[in-house]
């Protein structure tokens, strides 16, 4: 006879093998035809809301690892809640206007020359539509749960209409105005920036020292000295209009072959000797204080007429002594620091370059057309002829760059529209301290950059993009008008924003409208467009509060570049206009990296893509990865890292496998009550209570790495190591209906229906594929996602059992040693070849109540139980001797017997009576 077919082995179709990148497609199918999404919608709609707000990714080709790290996370938070039975509407969204876009369709061959701003604005929606619907479809493979039908763009007209009411709310408010002052201007971009778009790189610049003659001393200097300025963009000496010192600071006239040059007198020698000048006599000392407004001449004086101006000495708190020579250059049209103080003392804002960097023509026939860069050499040269430059050196230091471009960017004065940051700094920063930030840094790093923020320029020199609702008088007076505001927010709500580039003024504007500043009722529209990030900055009132009356939000999740971008943008704007933070709570991710820490990018080679991964390995492993990983900080991601984790994976289906194999058959029905379970089962059962209680609360703080550590180590070492290896000889052995099988049975059932919706949120593809082999005679939710999540059962005997079970593991651990130690000595082979002999401690003495169960738990052929310990070998807990058990092996368990023990030759008593019955 085979007596294996007489054993109950684990039976299932769930299959050991994932093969995830065929059967996850099949769900994504089956999700999209049930409208899963909509399903869970319309059965949570009357729980308590839990208001999470999908920041808009930047509709440009396709979805990198660090979207997949933000996507996946955001899915993981959304099915948490609710299964936690909270109502989580999600609307995805998207960022659809902006450089990149122009940029790419131009690639494609479009020519913006050759047709109208309304036809390329066409040109740039399509576009942006075609990238949405390839980035949605990605998303919905990586298993992500949305309201994919209707998603929020920043391109939809009520969008647009929102962002209309919510300029025109601040401008209302004395928020929103237009100024000339330097801003960061991008000329790779020929637009200006806003500081969130700005990123810092380390270029190599010339540093010049140069002299500039005194013109007048004003009965303070004689007449005959020179200030000896410096600075790093030598292109910016034409606009020159002040020398700025240190009121404080002391300042000496040195006598040198070069003339009597005024510098720090602290830094004078230091000074000479860079500028090789072997003379070097200290005059006389000022302090900067009395330095004040003499006036010198522009070095390009006799060059051209544009230079024929004074160059007025100024004092200002930024200058200071720790580089340089105390005298800097001031020119008001390409530096913050010099637009202030120059602003105190009237100078002129000069800026004779234009939008792509170039030269303009006013700045002398010697510089004109020239490119910044150009320039600097150019500057140098005309200097060192015209017997004004002291020294030229360079150095290495951190300088602004355009973000998108990854070019330079420099400092130009323009008029551009502002939203002022100084209006409602302090309750920015009161709305900060309000806000609950999840990363412990977020707090620290938000409030300084709101702290030390400037006015954020929010107007861009682009098409593609909301325009910026202003008309302006005859006599240049822009309109602020709230019924204008609003007509054409209603415009833009039935027509997009498309038709302020399509129709004339008098059709923008209400009918028949007039004001002072107009008598001919001639006006002009505005030609710029809003910053995006004052598009998706609005995102909480175009979605959340258009479409579910939702604000503020309890959440919001992004990368930490977001501190400076969407976080900032939201803030300002949501406090503007409603006077509160759109947000309760904030919480980021870093950035994903490559195995060795470094960036990726596409010239190192070293780009992992999150589409060939979810091929490679399916989109469940992906998903482990980003949970497994700490994603508040940054992460890494490479060959052998997924290697690992699919390895994870495979123990972690195995494992739900082994508890779905050995029920087979079974029904609730066969359920045996928890208060009539052995105490080893309440023991195991107490342990999921305890991972069920600890893996809900680390969902709740978001910290899913927890999570999965959680469930991996009791799914090793309670189930699998322990529970799952010395059950089998009950679950394998005994009869189907054996009352000791039912109870092992019990436990599995809870362990499995537990696991399973632990994982629900993470591994969704498995846990659902798992649930569609869900059998056992009880009503299930047609998806696993739309189960609860599992409560803790109500354990009798839970005290004494973690009591006895407590003690029992210490022994254990102590068998186990003394077990393998007889293993490698080749006295036994499998642990059921073994005799246990074991003497217990007094602290351990209760495990003696397990004496009839010990030989199973340890997995041995006999344990004997003896107070004797003469001839055993000493532990922590007992004293134990192992050896080979010499008895009569059972064909059908394997299980080691005496001879009286056993029925006949092949089968031990327990075997024969279930075989035969």
């Amino acid at each position: 006879m085979n007596y294996k077919d007489t054993l109950l082995m684990p039976k299932t179709d769930f299959e050991m093998r994932g093969n995830l990148n065929k059967k996850e497609p099949k769900f994504v199918e089956r999700w999209k035809e049930m409208g899963l999404y909509h399903l869970v919608d319309e059965a949570t709609k009357e729980n308590k809301p839990f208001a999470f707000h999908d920041g808009p990714p930047y509709a440009n080709g396709n979805m990198h690892m660090g979207h997949m790290l933000n996507k996946v996370i955001k899915d993981v938070i959304v099915r948490t809640k609710q299964m936690e039975g909270y109502y989580v509407p999600y609307i995805p969204g998207w960022d659809t206007h902006g450089l990149p876009i122009e940029s790419a369709i131009q690639k494609l061959g479009v020519n913006r020359k050759t047709m109208s701003v309304s036809e390329f604005r066409k040109k740039c929606e399509e576009y942006a539509l075609e990238q949405v619907n390839k980035q949605k479809e990605q998303l919905v493979r990586m298993g992500t749960m949305a309201d994919y039908d209707h998603p929020y763009l920043t391109l939809h007209k009520s969008y647009e209409a929102n962002q209309i009411e919510v300029f025109a709310k601040m401008a209302m408010d004395g928020l929103i105005y237009k100024g000339k002052k330097p801003v960061y201007w991008s000329y790779s971009s020929e637009s200006a920036l806003a500081e969130a778009e700005i990123e810092y790189y380390d270029v190599k610049s010339p540093t010049i020292f140069v002299t500039f003659d005194v013109l007048d001393g004003k009965g303070v200097l004689d007449g005959d000295e020179k200030f000896v300025i410096w600075t790093t963009t030598p292109w910016t000496i034409p606009a020159n209009t002040g020398i700025c010192l240190n009121a404080d600071l002391v300042y000496a006239v040195v006598d040198t072959e070069k003339g009597k040059l005024i510098m720090l007198e602290s830094k004078a020698e230091e000074l000479c000797a860079k500028f090789g000048l072997e003379k070097h006599e200290i005059l006389k000392t000022f302090k900067g204080q009395e330095l004040e407004n003499i006036t010198c001449a522009h070095p390009f004086k006799d060059i051209d007429p544009y230079y024929e101006r004074e160059t007025l000495v100024i004092l200002g708190d930024h200058v200071t002594d720790e580089a340089g020579t105390g005298c800097v250059h001031t020119a008001p049209g390409h530096g913050v620091d010099d637009f202030n103080v120059g602003n105190l003392y009237h100078l002129p804002v000069l800026c004779p370059v234009d939008d792509k960097g170039k030269m303009m023509e006013e700045a002398g026939e010697f510089l004109a057309g020239q490119h910044v860069d150009a320039a600097n050499k150019t500057v140098g040269k005309k200097l060192e002829e015209l017997g004004h430059l002291l020294h030229l050196e360079f150095i290495t230091h951190s300088y602004p760059h355009d973000w998108r471009t990854k070019k330079p960017v420099i400092f130009r004065a323009t008029a551009q529209w502002f939203c002022s940051i100084d209006k409602i700094r302090d309750k920015l920063l009161e709305e900060i301290d309000h806000t609950k930030w999840l990363n412990p840094w977020g707090h620290v790093r938000i409030y300084n950059m709101i702290k030390d923020r400037g006015d954020w320029c929010i107007s861009r020199q682009r098409s593609w993009g909301v325009p910026i609702p202003i008309f302006y008088c005859e006599d240049g007076t822009p309109v602020m008008d709230e019924a204008v505001f609003k007509h054409i927010s209603n415009l833009f709500r039935e027509y997009g924003s498309n038709i302020w580039f399509e129709k004339e003024e008098s059709f923008l504007l209400p009918e028949g409208y007039t004001n002072e500043h107009s008598p001919n009722g001639i006006f002009k529209k505005e030609t710029d467009i809003m910053d995006v990030w004052f598009d998706s900055g609005s995102s909480h009132t175009g979605c959340m509060k258009e479409r579910l009356g939702y604000y503020p939000m309890e959440l919001y999740f992004e990368g930490s570049d977001q501190y400076r971008g969407w976080f900032n943008s939201s803030l300002i704007i949501g406090t503007a206009v409603y006077g509160k933070a759109p947000y309760k709570s904030v919480l980021s991710h870093g950035f994903v990296l490559d195995g060795k820490g470094n960036k990726m990018s596409k010239s190192l080679g070293n780009v992992v893509d999150p589409i060939k991964l979810v091929n490679q390995y399916g989109a469940d492993v992906v998903r482990l990865w980003a949970t497994s990983v700490a994603y508040q900080a940054d992460v890494r991601i490479s060959d052998d890292i997924m290697k690992q984790i699919a390895e994870g994976y495979r123990k972690i289906r195995n494992t739900l496998r082994f508890l779905l194999g050995n029920l087979n058959g079974f029904k609730v029905k066969d359920l045996v009550s928890l208060d009539e379970l052995e105490l080893v089962d309440e023991y195991v059962l107490g342990q999921l209570n305890g991972v069920i209680t600890q893996a809900i609360d680390a969902y709740d703080r978001y910290d899913f790495s927890e999570v999965n550590q959680l469930m991996s180590n009791y799914m090793i070492n309670v189930l699998s190591a322990f529970y799952g290896d010395f059950t089998k000889d009950i679950l394998y052995i005994e009869k189907e209906e054996n009352k000791r099988r039912r109870q092992v049975q019990t436990v599995l059932y809870y362990n499995l229906k537990a696991l399973t919706r632990l994982y629900a949120p993470i591994l969704v593809f498995t846990t659902e594929e798992l649930h569609d082999y869900f059998d056992f005679g009880e009503e299930k939710a047609v998806s696993i996602c739309m189960e609860k999540m599992p409560e803790v059962l109500a354990l009798p005997h839970l005290e004494e059992a973690n009591h006895l079970m407590s003690q029992f593991m210490e022994v254990r651990k102590d068998v186990l040693k003394a077990l393998e130690v007889k293993r490698n000595e080749k006295v036994i082979g499998k642990s059921l070849e073994a005799k246990v002999t074991l003497s217990l401690k007094k602290e351990f003495a209760d495990v003696e109540k397990l004496k009839e169960t010990l030989k199973l738990m340890f997995i041995v052929s006999k344990c004997e139980l003896t107070e004797e310990t003469e001839g055993l070998e000493e532990f922590d807990t007992s004293y134990i001797k192992v050896e080979k058990f010499n008895g009569h092996t059972c064909a059908r368990c394997w299980a080691v017997f005496d001879e009286d023990e056993m029925h006949d030759e092949e089968l031990c008593e327990r075997c024969f009576e279930v075989v035969n019955g």
